[in-house]
Protein backbone atom coordinates (compact mmCIF):
# COMPACT_ATOMS: atom_id res chain seq x y z
CA UNK A 1 0.00 0.00 0.00
CA UNK A 2 2.97 2.35 0.84
CA UNK A 3 3.72 2.86 -3.07
CA UNK A 4 0.41 4.30 -3.58
CA UNK A 5 1.26 6.99 -1.31
CA UNK A 6 4.27 8.35 -3.17
CA UNK A 7 3.80 11.08 -5.00
CA UNK A 8 7.07 12.02 -7.15
CA UNK A 9 6.89 14.88 -9.22
CA UNK A 10 9.21 16.59 -11.83
CA UNK A 11 8.47 20.60 -12.37
CA UNK A 12 8.06 20.22 -15.53
CA UNK A 13 4.59 18.89 -14.98
CA UNK A 14 3.69 22.04 -13.41
CA UNK A 15 5.54 24.50 -15.81
CA UNK A 16 3.64 27.64 -16.17
CA UNK A 17 1.84 27.75 -12.67
CA UNK A 18 3.70 30.44 -11.10
CA UNK A 19 1.88 30.26 -8.00
CA UNK A 20 2.14 25.92 -7.21
CA UNK A 21 5.14 24.85 -5.36
CA UNK A 22 6.37 21.90 -5.01
CA UNK A 23 4.40 21.09 -1.64
CA UNK A 24 1.08 21.61 -3.25
CA UNK A 25 2.09 20.17 -6.78
CA UNK A 26 3.07 16.72 -4.82
CA UNK A 27 -1.26 16.67 -4.06
CA UNK A 28 -1.78 17.99 -7.25
CA UNK A 29 -0.14 15.69 -9.96
CA UNK A 30 -1.80 12.86 -8.54
CA UNK A 31 -5.06 13.78 -7.67
CA UNK A 32 -6.69 12.16 -10.85
CA UNK A 33 -4.46 8.68 -10.10
CA UNK A 34 -5.16 8.62 -6.48
CA UNK A 35 -8.89 9.28 -6.68
CA UNK A 36 -9.05 5.59 -9.00
CA UNK A 37 -7.05 4.44 -6.04
CA UNK A 38 -9.00 5.56 -3.42
CA UNK A 39 -12.16 4.30 -5.25
CA UNK A 40 -10.29 0.98 -5.49
CA UNK A 41 -9.23 0.90 -2.12
CA UNK A 42 -12.95 1.62 -0.68
CA UNK A 43 -13.88 -1.30 -2.22
CA UNK A 44 -11.41 -3.65 -0.61
CA UNK A 45 -12.48 -1.75 2.58
CA UNK A 46 -16.01 -2.59 2.30
CA UNK A 47 -15.27 -6.55 1.10
CA UNK A 48 -13.73 -6.77 4.57
CA UNK A 49 -16.13 -4.75 6.83
CA UNK A 50 -18.60 -7.37 5.47
CA UNK A 51 -16.58 -10.58 6.38
CA UNK A 52 -16.13 -8.59 10.12
CA UNK A 53 -19.83 -8.34 9.76
CA UNK A 54 -20.39 -12.03 8.57
CA UNK A 55 -17.98 -13.03 11.93
CA UNK A 56 -19.84 -11.07 14.17
CA UNK A 57 -23.16 -12.56 12.87
CA UNK A 58 -22.56 -16.00 13.55
CA UNK A 59 -21.02 -14.78 17.24
CA UNK A 60 -24.39 -13.31 18.42
CA UNK A 61 -26.77 -16.14 17.03
CA UNK A 62 -24.30 -18.37 19.43
CA UNK A 63 -25.91 -15.28 22.36
CA UNK A 64 -22.01 -13.72 22.28
CA UNK A 65 -21.43 -10.13 22.21
CA UNK A 66 -19.53 -8.06 20.24
CA UNK A 67 -15.93 -6.48 21.25
CA UNK A 68 -15.96 -2.71 21.72
CA UNK A 69 -12.75 -2.27 19.22
CA UNK A 70 -14.99 -4.32 16.63
CA UNK A 71 -18.09 -1.96 17.07
CA UNK A 72 -15.59 1.20 17.22
CA UNK A 73 -13.97 -0.15 14.04
CA UNK A 74 -17.03 -0.94 11.85
CA UNK A 75 -18.57 2.38 12.90
CA UNK A 76 -15.30 4.03 11.65
CA UNK A 77 -15.62 2.18 8.74
CA UNK A 78 -19.08 3.29 7.88
CA UNK A 79 -17.78 7.24 8.40
CA UNK A 80 -15.00 6.29 6.30
CA UNK A 81 -17.80 5.29 3.30
CA UNK A 82 -19.59 8.69 3.55
CA UNK A 83 -16.90 10.72 3.73
CA UNK A 84 -15.35 9.20 0.69
CA UNK A 85 -18.58 9.39 -0.93
CA UNK A 86 -18.51 13.21 -0.94
CA UNK A 87 -15.26 13.18 -1.73
CA UNK A 88 -14.80 11.22 -4.87
CA UNK A 89 -17.77 12.80 -5.77
CA UNK A 90 -16.98 16.90 -5.74
CA UNK A 91 -13.93 17.92 -7.75
CA UNK A 92 -15.02 16.04 -10.52
CA UNK A 93 -12.57 17.56 -13.29
CA UNK A 94 -9.35 16.87 -13.11
CA UNK A 95 -6.24 18.12 -13.71
CA UNK A 96 -5.86 16.87 -17.24
CA UNK A 97 -8.78 18.33 -18.14
CA UNK A 98 -8.26 21.64 -16.62
CA UNK A 99 -4.83 21.50 -19.05
CA UNK A 100 -7.01 20.61 -22.01
CA UNK A 101 -8.81 23.92 -21.33
CA UNK A 102 -5.37 25.35 -20.66
CA UNK A 103 -6.76 26.56 -17.26
CA UNK A 104 -3.90 27.48 -14.47
CA UNK A 105 -5.61 29.74 -12.84
CA UNK A 106 -3.86 30.06 -9.13
CA UNK A 107 -7.75 29.46 -8.01
CA UNK A 108 -7.90 26.28 -9.40
CA UNK A 109 -4.52 25.24 -8.25
CA UNK A 110 -5.60 25.97 -5.14
CA UNK A 111 -8.99 23.95 -5.16
CA UNK A 112 -6.82 20.75 -7.01
CA UNK A 113 -4.16 20.96 -4.37
CA UNK A 114 -7.02 20.85 -1.19
CA UNK A 115 -8.79 17.93 -2.92
CA UNK A 116 -5.47 16.03 -3.26
CA UNK A 117 -4.10 16.29 -0.03
CA UNK A 118 -7.68 15.50 1.36
CA UNK A 119 -7.46 12.12 -0.95
CA UNK A 120 -4.07 11.21 -0.09
CA UNK A 121 -4.85 11.53 3.79
CA UNK A 122 -7.55 9.41 3.45
CA UNK A 123 -5.81 6.54 1.36
CA UNK A 124 -3.38 6.79 4.27
CA UNK A 125 -6.43 6.72 7.35
CA UNK A 126 -7.78 3.65 4.81
CA UNK A 127 -5.00 1.78 5.04
CA UNK A 128 -4.72 2.27 8.70
CA UNK A 129 -8.34 0.91 8.44
CA UNK A 130 -7.49 -2.53 6.56
CA UNK A 131 -4.64 -3.13 8.84
CA UNK A 132 -6.78 -3.30 11.74
CA UNK A 133 -9.53 -5.29 10.18
CA UNK A 134 -7.43 -7.86 9.26
CA UNK A 135 -6.24 -8.12 12.68
CA UNK A 136 -9.30 -9.54 13.96
CA UNK A 137 -9.28 -13.25 15.19
CA UNK A 138 -11.65 -12.78 18.36
CA UNK A 139 -14.74 -10.45 17.06
CA UNK A 140 -17.11 -11.16 20.27
CA UNK A 141 -17.02 -12.49 23.32
CA UNK A 142 -19.13 -14.95 26.16
CA UNK A 143 -21.67 -12.60 27.47
CA UNK A 144 -22.08 -12.69 31.04
CA UNK A 145 -25.36 -13.54 32.57
CA UNK A 146 -27.53 -11.25 33.48
CA UNK A 147 -28.02 -10.55 37.32
CA UNK A 148 -31.32 -10.89 36.47
CA UNK A 149 -32.83 -13.17 33.50
CA UNK A 150 -36.59 -12.22 33.01
CA UNK A 151 -38.67 -15.96 32.91
CA UNK A 152 -41.70 -16.35 30.42
CA UNK A 153 -44.79 -16.98 32.59
CA UNK A 154 -48.62 -16.04 33.59
CA UNK A 155 -49.65 -12.85 35.15
CA UNK A 156 -50.67 -13.90 38.55
CA UNK A 157 -54.16 -13.52 38.68
CA UNK A 158 -55.86 -13.64 41.70
CA UNK A 159 -52.07 -13.62 43.68
CA UNK A 160 -51.56 -10.10 43.95
CA UNK A 161 -52.20 -10.22 47.87
CA UNK A 162 -50.31 -12.97 47.81
CA UNK A 163 -47.34 -11.10 45.92
CA UNK A 164 -47.30 -7.92 47.77
CA UNK A 165 -47.06 -10.24 50.80
CA UNK A 166 -43.74 -11.83 49.24
CA UNK A 167 -42.63 -8.72 48.61
CA UNK A 168 -42.91 -7.06 51.47
CA UNK A 169 -41.28 -10.41 53.48
CA UNK A 170 -38.41 -9.73 51.29
CA UNK A 171 -37.81 -5.84 52.94
CA UNK A 172 -37.69 -7.35 56.11
CA UNK A 173 -34.41 -7.87 57.46
CA UNK A 174 -35.30 -10.85 59.49
CA UNK A 175 -37.08 -13.12 57.21
CA UNK A 176 -33.76 -14.54 54.77
CA UNK A 177 -36.23 -17.73 53.87
CA UNK A 178 -39.25 -17.84 52.58
CA UNK A 179 -41.60 -21.17 51.93
CA UNK A 180 -44.48 -20.68 49.54
CA UNK A 181 -46.35 -23.54 49.83
CA UNK A 182 -50.34 -24.80 48.41
CA UNK A 183 -51.71 -27.46 46.48
CA UNK A 184 -50.91 -28.79 42.88
CA UNK A 185 -51.63 -26.16 40.13
CA UNK A 186 -52.48 -23.57 42.83
CA UNK A 187 -50.49 -21.25 40.71
CA UNK A 188 -47.08 -20.84 43.12
CA UNK A 189 -44.28 -21.63 40.00
CA UNK A 190 -46.15 -18.89 38.76
CA UNK A 191 -46.05 -16.27 41.86
CA UNK A 192 -42.38 -17.28 42.09
CA UNK A 193 -42.00 -16.22 38.87
CA UNK A 194 -43.41 -12.79 38.70
CA UNK A 195 -41.26 -12.32 41.59
CA UNK A 196 -38.28 -12.96 39.38
CA UNK A 197 -39.29 -10.71 37.13
CA UNK A 198 -40.25 -8.26 39.52
CA UNK A 199 -36.87 -7.70 40.09
CA UNK A 200 -36.07 -6.28 36.25
CA UNK A 201 -38.60 -3.75 36.88
CA UNK A 202 -37.58 -2.30 40.31
CA UNK A 203 -34.34 -0.90 42.24
CA UNK A 204 -32.64 -3.15 44.69
CA UNK A 205 -29.20 -3.99 46.29
CA UNK A 206 -28.89 -7.53 45.36
CA UNK A 207 -26.22 -8.71 42.81
CA UNK A 208 -27.71 -11.70 41.55
CA UNK A 209 -31.04 -13.53 41.14
CA UNK A 210 -31.07 -17.06 40.30
CA UNK A 211 -33.36 -19.27 39.43
CA UNK A 212 -33.37 -23.47 39.84
CA UNK A 213 -36.15 -25.88 39.37
CA UNK A 214 -35.41 -28.86 42.27
CA UNK A 215 -38.32 -31.46 41.52
CA UNK A 216 -39.03 -34.07 43.73
CA UNK A 217 -36.09 -36.29 43.10
CA UNK A 218 -33.49 -33.37 43.37
CA UNK A 219 -30.14 -33.78 41.41
CA UNK A 220 -28.11 -32.16 43.14
CA UNK A 221 -25.10 -31.92 40.42
CA UNK A 222 -27.69 -30.54 38.34
CA UNK A 223 -28.45 -27.76 41.07
CA UNK A 224 -25.14 -26.72 41.35
CA UNK A 225 -24.68 -26.74 37.49
CA UNK A 226 -27.44 -24.06 37.20
CA UNK A 227 -26.01 -22.56 40.16
CA UNK A 228 -22.41 -21.86 38.81
CA UNK A 229 -24.24 -20.64 35.20
CA UNK A 230 -25.08 -17.46 37.25
CA UNK A 231 -21.83 -16.75 39.09
CA UNK A 232 -19.23 -18.74 37.53
CA UNK A 233 -18.35 -20.25 34.04
CA UNK A 234 -19.96 -23.77 33.57
CA UNK A 235 -17.61 -24.82 31.31
CA UNK A 236 -16.81 -29.05 30.86
CA UNK A 237 -14.20 -29.09 33.38
CA UNK A 238 -16.21 -27.22 36.03
CA UNK A 239 -19.01 -29.56 35.63
CA UNK A 240 -16.21 -32.93 35.47
CA UNK A 241 -15.68 -31.47 39.41
CA UNK A 242 -16.90 -33.62 42.35
CA UNK A 243 -20.04 -32.01 44.21
CA UNK A 244 -17.65 -31.29 47.57
CA UNK A 245 -15.49 -29.44 44.83
CA UNK A 246 -18.35 -27.57 43.27
CA UNK A 247 -20.03 -27.15 46.77
CA UNK A 248 -17.25 -25.20 47.64
CA UNK A 249 -16.64 -23.14 44.45
CA UNK A 250 -20.20 -22.48 44.85
CA UNK A 251 -19.70 -21.22 48.72
CA UNK A 252 -17.11 -18.45 47.85
CA UNK A 253 -18.82 -16.97 44.54
CA UNK A 254 -21.98 -16.81 46.76
CA UNK A 255 -20.48 -15.74 50.06
CA UNK A 256 -19.08 -12.52 47.82
CA UNK A 257 -22.51 -11.46 46.61
CA UNK A 258 -25.67 -10.50 48.20
CA UNK A 259 -28.11 -13.13 46.16
CA UNK A 260 -31.51 -13.93 46.16
CA UNK A 261 -32.40 -17.92 45.58
CA UNK A 262 -35.30 -18.74 44.21
CA UNK A 263 -36.23 -22.68 43.90
CA UNK A 264 -38.79 -24.06 42.65
CA UNK A 265 -40.94 -27.30 42.97
CA UNK A 266 -39.41 -28.55 45.98
CA UNK A 267 -40.74 -32.10 47.54
CA UNK A 268 -38.33 -32.68 50.32
CA UNK A 269 -35.50 -31.45 52.48
CA UNK A 270 -32.36 -30.13 51.02
CA UNK A 271 -29.16 -29.42 52.68
CA UNK A 272 -28.49 -25.94 51.47
CA UNK A 273 -24.55 -26.44 53.00
CA UNK A 274 -24.21 -29.58 50.78
CA UNK A 275 -25.19 -27.46 47.38
CA UNK A 276 -22.80 -24.96 48.78
CA UNK A 277 -25.99 -21.86 49.68
CA UNK A 278 -24.93 -20.29 52.25
CA UNK A 279 -28.20 -19.85 54.68
CA UNK A 280 -29.83 -16.13 54.31
CA UNK A 281 -29.54 -14.11 57.30
CA UNK A 282 -29.33 -11.11 58.74
CA UNK A 283 -25.09 -10.80 58.29
CA UNK A 284 -25.78 -11.54 54.84
CA UNK A 285 -28.71 -9.88 53.43
CA UNK A 286 -29.33 -12.61 51.05
CA UNK A 287 -32.63 -14.28 50.28
CA UNK A 288 -33.84 -17.90 49.46
CA UNK A 289 -37.65 -18.49 48.27
CA UNK A 290 -38.96 -22.17 47.96
CA UNK A 291 -42.19 -23.57 46.49
CA UNK A 292 -43.75 -26.69 47.67
CA UNK A 293 -46.65 -28.51 48.59
CA UNK A 294 -45.75 -29.39 52.24
CA UNK A 295 -46.64 -27.09 55.02
CA UNK A 296 -44.48 -29.59 57.18
CA UNK A 297 -41.30 -28.81 54.41
CA UNK A 298 -41.24 -24.89 55.06
CA UNK A 299 -40.49 -25.86 58.70
CA UNK A 300 -37.88 -28.46 57.85
CA UNK A 301 -36.03 -25.90 55.77
CA UNK A 302 -36.03 -23.26 58.59
CA UNK A 303 -38.38 -21.26 56.51
CA UNK A 304 -38.22 -17.81 58.75
CA UNK A 305 -42.00 -16.93 57.26
CA UNK A 306 -44.37 -19.42 55.93
CA UNK A 307 -47.04 -18.04 53.38
CA UNK A 308 -49.91 -20.24 51.68
CA UNK A 309 -50.60 -19.64 48.06
CA UNK A 310 -54.72 -20.66 48.52
CA UNK A 311 -56.79 -21.15 45.56
CA UNK A 312 -58.14 -18.16 43.76
CA UNK A 313 -61.82 -16.75 45.26
CA UNK A 314 -64.86 -17.32 43.41
CA UNK A 315 -64.95 -13.67 41.59
CA UNK A 316 -61.01 -13.73 40.66
CA UNK A 317 -62.20 -17.71 39.23
CA UNK A 318 -64.58 -16.57 37.62
CA UNK A 319 -63.13 -13.15 35.63
CA UNK A 320 -60.19 -15.72 34.46
CA UNK A 321 -62.50 -18.45 33.07
CA UNK A 322 -64.07 -15.94 31.60
CA UNK A 323 -61.08 -14.46 29.83
CA UNK A 324 -60.68 -17.28 28.52
CA UNK A 325 -63.71 -18.76 27.17
CA UNK A 326 -64.67 -14.94 25.53
CA UNK A 327 -67.99 -12.96 26.51
CA UNK A 328 -68.92 -13.60 22.49
CA UNK A 329 -69.68 -17.44 24.00
CA UNK A 330 -71.00 -16.31 27.30
CA UNK A 331 -73.28 -13.91 26.01
CA UNK A 332 -75.13 -16.31 23.02
CA UNK A 333 -77.44 -17.96 25.30
CA UNK A 334 -78.82 -17.09 29.39
CA UNK A 335 -78.80 -21.03 29.61
CA UNK A 336 -74.98 -21.01 28.81
CA UNK A 337 -73.89 -18.17 31.41
CA UNK A 338 -75.57 -20.29 34.19
CA UNK A 339 -73.80 -23.10 32.89
CA UNK A 340 -70.53 -21.56 32.23
CA UNK A 341 -70.96 -20.73 36.13
CA UNK A 342 -70.71 -24.44 37.25
CA UNK A 343 -68.21 -25.39 34.64
CA UNK A 344 -65.98 -22.52 36.49
CA UNK A 345 -66.55 -24.19 39.82
CA UNK A 346 -65.87 -27.48 39.05
CA UNK A 347 -62.04 -26.26 38.15
CA UNK A 348 -61.96 -25.14 42.69
CA UNK A 349 -60.16 -22.17 41.85
CA UNK A 350 -57.27 -24.00 40.07
CA UNK A 351 -55.71 -21.57 37.72
CA UNK A 352 -54.20 -24.73 35.59
CA UNK A 353 -57.55 -25.86 35.70
CA UNK A 354 -59.45 -22.89 34.71
CA UNK A 355 -57.26 -21.72 32.15
CA UNK A 356 -57.32 -24.86 30.71
CA UNK A 357 -61.06 -25.54 30.73
CA UNK A 358 -61.59 -22.22 29.65
CA UNK A 359 -59.62 -22.45 26.36
CA UNK A 360 -62.02 -25.90 25.88
CA UNK A 361 -65.10 -24.28 26.19
CA UNK A 362 -64.20 -21.17 24.02
CA UNK A 363 -65.84 -23.11 20.73
CA UNK A 364 -69.01 -24.72 22.34
CA UNK A 365 -71.75 -22.51 21.75
CA UNK A 366 -75.13 -25.03 22.44
CA UNK A 367 -76.53 -25.67 26.53
CA UNK A 368 -76.32 -29.44 25.55
CA UNK A 369 -72.25 -28.92 25.15
CA UNK A 370 -72.10 -27.18 28.12
CA UNK A 371 -74.33 -29.45 30.44
CA UNK A 372 -72.08 -32.72 28.84
CA UNK A 373 -68.95 -30.66 30.48
CA UNK A 374 -70.58 -30.31 33.97
CA UNK A 375 -71.17 -34.24 33.71
CA UNK A 376 -67.66 -35.11 32.27
CA UNK A 377 -66.11 -32.79 35.22
CA UNK A 378 -68.31 -33.94 37.92
CA UNK A 379 -67.18 -37.83 37.05
CA UNK A 380 -63.10 -37.26 36.57
CA UNK A 381 -62.23 -36.95 40.11
CA UNK A 382 -64.54 -39.59 41.47
CA UNK A 383 -64.07 -42.52 38.61
CA UNK A 384 -60.34 -42.28 38.56
CA UNK A 385 -58.00 -43.38 40.42
CA UNK A 386 -54.55 -42.90 40.37
CA UNK A 387 -52.50 -45.33 39.04
CA UNK A 388 -48.35 -45.77 39.15
CA UNK A 389 -47.00 -46.85 35.62
CA UNK A 390 -43.92 -48.72 35.63
CA UNK A 391 -41.45 -46.30 33.96
CA UNK A 392 -39.78 -48.99 31.86
CA UNK A 393 -43.44 -50.56 30.72
CA UNK A 394 -44.44 -47.27 30.45
CA UNK A 395 -41.40 -46.28 27.79
CA UNK A 396 -41.34 -49.80 25.79
CA UNK A 397 -45.33 -48.92 25.10
CA UNK A 398 -43.75 -45.81 23.62
CA UNK A 399 -41.53 -47.35 21.79
CA UNK A 400 -44.32 -49.53 20.40
CA UNK A 401 -46.87 -47.26 20.03
CA UNK A 402 -44.29 -45.09 17.76
CA UNK A 403 -43.70 -42.55 20.09
CA UNK A 404 -39.90 -42.60 20.36
CA UNK A 405 -37.08 -41.78 17.57
CA UNK A 406 -35.63 -44.48 15.38
CA UNK A 407 -33.03 -46.19 16.96
CA UNK A 408 -31.04 -49.37 16.02
CA UNK A 409 -30.67 -50.34 19.45
CA UNK A 410 -32.79 -50.52 22.25
CA UNK A 411 -31.17 -48.34 24.66
CA UNK A 412 -31.07 -45.61 22.40
CA UNK A 413 -34.91 -45.27 22.49
CA UNK A 414 -34.76 -46.35 26.65
CA UNK A 415 -32.42 -43.43 27.23
CA UNK A 416 -34.95 -40.77 25.22
CA UNK A 417 -37.54 -42.65 27.25
CA UNK A 418 -36.19 -41.74 30.80
CA UNK A 419 -35.39 -38.01 29.51
CA UNK A 420 -38.50 -37.13 28.63
CA UNK A 421 -40.12 -38.76 31.84
CA UNK A 422 -37.19 -36.87 33.87
CA UNK A 423 -38.62 -33.49 31.86
CA UNK A 424 -42.49 -34.39 32.44
CA UNK A 425 -41.40 -34.96 36.50
CA UNK A 426 -39.12 -31.62 36.61
CA UNK A 427 -42.22 -29.58 35.42
CA UNK A 428 -44.69 -31.59 37.76
CA UNK A 429 -46.87 -33.14 34.80
CA UNK A 430 -45.81 -36.54 36.45
CA UNK A 431 -45.17 -37.67 39.92
CA UNK A 432 -42.83 -40.32 40.89
CA UNK A 433 -43.27 -42.65 43.73
CA UNK A 434 -41.14 -42.70 46.56
CA UNK A 435 -38.43 -45.34 45.01
CA UNK A 436 -38.65 -43.85 41.50
CA UNK A 437 -39.28 -46.51 39.66
CA UNK A 438 -42.89 -45.54 38.96
CA UNK A 439 -44.56 -42.40 38.06
CA UNK A 440 -48.42 -41.15 37.52
CA UNK A 441 -49.85 -38.27 36.44
CA UNK A 442 -50.66 -35.10 38.83
CA UNK A 443 -54.04 -34.97 39.92
CA UNK A 444 -54.98 -31.97 37.95
CA UNK A 445 -52.78 -32.74 34.88
CA UNK A 446 -54.53 -36.21 35.17
CA UNK A 447 -58.24 -34.15 34.73
CA UNK A 448 -57.04 -32.16 32.24
CA UNK A 449 -55.79 -34.81 29.58
CA UNK A 450 -58.78 -36.77 30.45
CA UNK A 451 -60.69 -33.84 29.28
CA UNK A 452 -58.18 -33.24 26.05
CA UNK A 453 -59.70 -37.04 25.25
CA UNK A 454 -63.02 -36.67 25.78
CA UNK A 455 -65.84 -35.78 23.89
CA UNK A 456 -65.59 -32.05 24.66
CA UNK A 457 -61.67 -31.50 24.34
CA UNK A 458 -59.82 -31.19 21.12
CA UNK A 459 -59.08 -35.09 20.79
CA UNK A 460 -63.10 -35.80 19.94
CA UNK A 461 -63.37 -39.20 18.95
CA UNK A 462 -59.81 -40.55 18.75
CA UNK A 463 -59.68 -41.25 22.17
CA UNK A 464 -62.56 -43.81 24.89
CA UNK A 465 -61.61 -43.64 28.40
CA UNK A 466 -63.97 -45.54 30.37
CA UNK A 467 -61.78 -46.18 33.44
CA UNK A 468 -62.91 -47.43 36.73
CA UNK A 469 -66.60 -46.21 35.23
CA UNK A 470 -68.32 -50.06 37.17
CA UNK A 471 -68.80 -51.49 33.38
CA UNK A 472 -69.83 -55.25 32.77
CA UNK A 473 -69.80 -54.83 29.03
CA UNK A 474 -68.13 -53.01 26.50
CA UNK A 475 -68.82 -49.89 25.50
CA UNK A 476 -71.21 -49.82 21.93
CA UNK A 477 -68.85 -51.22 19.03
CA UNK A 478 -70.00 -48.04 17.07
CA UNK A 479 -67.77 -45.48 19.06
CA UNK A 480 -65.01 -47.68 18.09
CA UNK A 481 -64.93 -46.99 14.71
CA UNK A 482 -62.63 -43.14 15.01
CA UNK A 483 -61.12 -44.46 17.68
CA UNK A 484 -57.29 -44.46 18.23
CA UNK A 485 -56.65 -45.15 21.81
CA UNK A 486 -59.18 -47.59 24.00
CA UNK A 487 -59.06 -47.71 27.68
CA UNK A 488 -61.39 -49.97 29.50
CA UNK A 489 -59.29 -50.48 32.65
CA UNK A 490 -60.37 -51.62 36.16
CA UNK A 491 -64.19 -52.43 35.25
CA UNK A 492 -65.96 -55.74 35.41
CA UNK A 493 -66.56 -56.98 32.13
CA UNK A 494 -66.89 -60.39 31.92
CA UNK A 495 -66.60 -61.07 28.22
CA UNK A 496 -65.95 -59.57 24.63
CA UNK A 497 -67.97 -61.00 21.90
CA UNK A 498 -68.29 -59.70 18.50
CA UNK A 499 -66.15 -58.23 16.09
CA UNK A 500 -65.91 -54.10 16.40
CA UNK A 501 -64.59 -52.58 12.84
CA UNK A 502 -61.43 -50.64 14.34
CA UNK A 503 -59.51 -49.32 11.26
CA UNK A 504 -57.64 -46.63 13.35
CA UNK A 505 -56.95 -48.59 16.77
CA UNK A 506 -53.66 -48.56 17.87
CA UNK A 507 -54.12 -48.85 21.89
CA UNK A 508 -55.92 -51.12 23.85
CA UNK A 509 -56.23 -51.44 27.54
CA UNK A 510 -58.10 -54.22 29.60
CA UNK A 511 -55.96 -54.17 32.31
CA UNK A 512 -57.62 -55.06 35.66
CA UNK A 513 -60.83 -56.40 34.12
CA UNK A 514 -60.73 -59.22 36.79
CA UNK A 515 -63.65 -60.70 35.86
CA UNK A 516 -62.80 -61.12 32.21
CA UNK A 517 -62.61 -64.57 31.36
CA UNK A 518 -63.40 -64.81 27.44
CA UNK A 519 -62.65 -63.03 24.09
CA UNK A 520 -64.09 -64.20 21.48
CA UNK A 521 -63.21 -65.91 18.07
CA UNK A 522 -63.47 -62.89 15.37
CA UNK A 523 -62.89 -60.03 18.51
CA UNK A 524 -59.19 -59.10 16.72
CA UNK A 525 -60.79 -59.59 13.44
CA UNK A 526 -60.63 -56.20 12.09
CA UNK A 527 -57.97 -54.65 14.19
CA UNK A 528 -55.14 -54.54 11.05
CA UNK A 529 -53.27 -51.30 12.60
CA UNK A 530 -53.56 -52.26 16.73
CA UNK A 531 -50.34 -51.93 18.49
CA UNK A 532 -50.43 -52.78 22.27
CA UNK A 533 -52.55 -54.62 23.60
CA UNK A 534 -52.88 -55.09 27.34
CA UNK A 535 -54.84 -57.78 29.22
CA UNK A 536 -52.81 -57.97 32.72
CA UNK A 537 -54.53 -59.14 35.51
CA UNK A 538 -57.36 -60.33 34.00
CA UNK A 539 -59.02 -63.74 34.30
CA UNK A 540 -58.32 -65.10 30.53
CA UNK A 541 -57.11 -68.37 30.26
CA UNK A 542 -56.76 -68.73 26.57
CA UNK A 543 -56.76 -66.37 23.30
CA UNK A 544 -58.70 -66.73 20.35
CA UNK A 545 -57.62 -67.69 17.38
CA UNK A 546 -57.55 -64.51 15.09
CA UNK A 547 -54.65 -62.68 17.21
CA UNK A 548 -53.59 -63.93 14.02
CA UNK A 549 -55.20 -61.08 12.42
CA UNK A 550 -52.83 -58.47 14.86
CA UNK A 551 -50.17 -57.91 12.33
CA UNK A 552 -49.34 -54.74 13.54
CA UNK A 553 -49.10 -55.56 17.12
CA UNK A 554 -45.75 -54.86 18.90
CA UNK A 555 -47.00 -54.84 22.55
CA UNK A 556 -48.71 -57.65 24.40
CA UNK A 557 -48.86 -57.98 28.03
CA UNK A 558 -50.28 -61.24 29.32
CA UNK A 559 -49.05 -60.68 33.09
CA UNK A 560 -50.78 -62.03 35.85
CA UNK A 561 -54.04 -63.76 33.50
CA UNK A 562 -54.62 -67.60 33.67
CA UNK A 563 -53.40 -68.51 30.04
CA UNK A 564 -51.16 -71.63 30.42
CA UNK A 565 -50.65 -71.94 26.73
CA UNK A 566 -49.40 -69.72 23.62
CA UNK A 567 -51.23 -70.42 20.76
CA UNK A 568 -49.54 -71.06 17.55
CA UNK A 569 -51.60 -68.43 15.72
CA UNK A 570 -48.99 -66.30 17.83
CA UNK A 571 -46.32 -66.77 14.83
CA UNK A 572 -48.21 -64.31 12.39
CA UNK A 573 -47.29 -61.17 14.80
CA UNK A 574 -43.72 -60.73 13.40
CA UNK A 575 -44.18 -57.13 14.65
CA UNK A 576 -44.26 -57.93 18.26
CA UNK A 577 -41.59 -56.31 20.18
CA UNK A 578 -42.76 -56.91 23.54
CA UNK A 579 -44.14 -59.77 25.57
CA UNK A 580 -45.09 -59.88 29.06
CA UNK A 581 -45.59 -63.06 30.89
CA UNK A 582 -44.67 -62.71 34.95
CA UNK A 583 -47.20 -63.76 37.12
CA UNK A 584 -49.38 -65.66 34.14
CA UNK A 585 -49.38 -69.31 34.31
CA UNK A 586 -48.26 -69.95 30.75
CA UNK A 587 -46.01 -73.07 30.45
CA UNK A 588 -46.31 -73.90 27.49
CA UNK A 589 -45.05 -72.36 24.13
CA UNK A 590 -45.33 -73.85 20.96
CA UNK A 591 -42.23 -74.65 19.04
CA UNK A 592 -41.03 -71.88 16.40
CA UNK A 593 -43.69 -69.67 17.95
CA UNK A 594 -40.90 -67.17 19.00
Amino acid sequence: MGNVFSVSISTNDIAGCCDCTAARANYICKLAENRVTLRTELQKLRELKNDVNRKVDVAERQQMKRLDQVQGWLSRVEAMETEVGQLIGDGAETIEEKRLRGCCHPKHCISSYTSGKKVARKLQYMATLMSEGRNFEVVADIVPPAPVEEIPGRPTVGLESTFDKVWRSLEEEHVGMIGLYGLGGVGKTTLLTQINNHFLKTSHNFDVVIWVVVSKTPNLGRVQNEIWEKVGFCDDKWKSKSRHEKAKDIWRALSKKRFVMLLDDMWEQMDLLEVGIPPPDQQNKSKLIFTTRSQDLCGQMGAHKKIQVKSLTWKDSWDLFQKYVGKEVLNSDPEIFELAEMVAKECCGLPLAIITIGRAMASKVTPQDWKHAIRVLQTCASNFPDFFMVKELLIYQWICEGFLDEYDDTDGARNQGFNIISTLVHACLLEESSETKLVKFHDVVRDMALWITSEMGEMKGKFLVKTSAGLTQAPDFVKWTTTERISLMDNRIEKLTGSPTCPNLLTLRLDLNSDLQMISNGFFQFMPNLRVLSLSRTKIVELPSDISNLVSLQYLDLSGTEIKKLPIEMKNLVQLKTLRLGASKVSSIPRGLI
